[in-house]
């Protein structure tokens, strides 16, 4: 089933070259809260090899895709994916001029979408194939983040938190973006392949990947964080706490969001709100600012 078919509107997406100016932004832009900054701040030290990975994946399916509709999409996801990786890294840049030394994970990072995810020696049939495995991977992370960005569009605990404004409004943009292109990469793995159980293994496959991640992550930032003496254990007390305080998302909710995919007539567009996230990027500063230079 088709986006098309999902939903009654439809957006035109496009890339918007937002900047972030994060030359205030403090250590814990979450106040008095380490270990939730650094738990989204696994965003910008994972993100960007991640989303750089999603470009060269789905620019080797161009040419296979038949629909000039979701090519369009495609296109225009490429587009946003690109930016959302030099926005990450710039917040990644700004962690490295204030003395935590990101090079360690991020290289971790690149590891992964490069060297295990990345193109193989392989021709024919067998480089197609691997190309819909690693787009059946991407379909599943989109889920996820698609989650998130409709987390974020929702979380007021940040707000009552009073987390950083510039850094509220990248997590924000992004996660509109998220939301608002959540379609695509399932759209894209049904058009090339669709096969149901290819689908759940990559799901099966990358939820413990994203744990490892971010529990990784999390530790690593707070180990070497130069404000902290010492640093900081991460627990998971604290992470419970984060979630019902509403900075964080609760384990429950991540859970409740993992069983819809296992459906057979699963498709994206049923979770989420287009209306939403296109709300909060007619009113994003930096997505603002962005449309008003073009």
């Amino acid at each position: 089933m088709s986006l098309r078919e999902n939903e009654t509107e439809q957006v035109v997406l496009h890339a918007r070259d937002v900047t972030f100016d994060f030359s205030a932004l403090p250590m814990h832009w979450v106040p008095h809260d380490p270990q939730t900054t650094h738990t989204l701040n696994v965003l910008h030290l994972a993100l960007p090899e991640g989303e750089r990975w999603f470009v060269e994946v789905f620019k080797q399916a161009v040419p296979l895709i038949k629909d000039e509709r979701l090519k369009e999409d495609v296109l225009g996801f490429i587009g946003q994916e690109a930016i959302h990786a030099e926005a990450h890294a710039g917040a990644a840049d700004h962690l490295d001029g204030r003395g935590l030394d990101t090079g360690p994970f991020v290289r971790q990072m690149e590891w992964l979408f490069r060297r295990l995810l990345g193109d193989r020696d392989l021709s024919g049939k067998a480089r197609e194939e691997w190309l819909v495995e690693r787009l059946a991977a991407v379909a599943a992370i989109e889920h996820y983040t698609a989650f998130l960005g409709q987390w974020v569009l929702d979380a007021e605990g940040l707000d009552a938190a009073r987390a950083d404004p510039t850094m509220l409004d990248l997590l924000r943009w992004h996660g509109a973006e998220e939301v608002e292109h959540r379609s695509v990469a399932f759209d894209v793995y049904q058009h090339l392949d669709g096969r149901y159980l290819r689908r759940v293994r990559s799901m099966a496959l990358v939820t413990p990947m994203l744990v490892w991640v971010f529990i990784r992550g999390t530790r690593y930032l707070l180990r070497n964080d130069p404000t902290l003496r010492g640093g900081r254990k991460a627990r998971w007390r604290e992470f419970f706490r984060a979630g019902r305080r509403g900075t964080l998302p609760t384990t429950r909710e991540l859970l409740r969001e993992i069983r819809p995919y296992f459906r057979r007539s699963y498709h994206p567009s049923q979770t989420g709100s287009t209306d939403q996230a296109v709300a909060y990027l007619a009113s994003s500063p930096a997505a603002q600012a962005a449309e008003g230079a073009h």
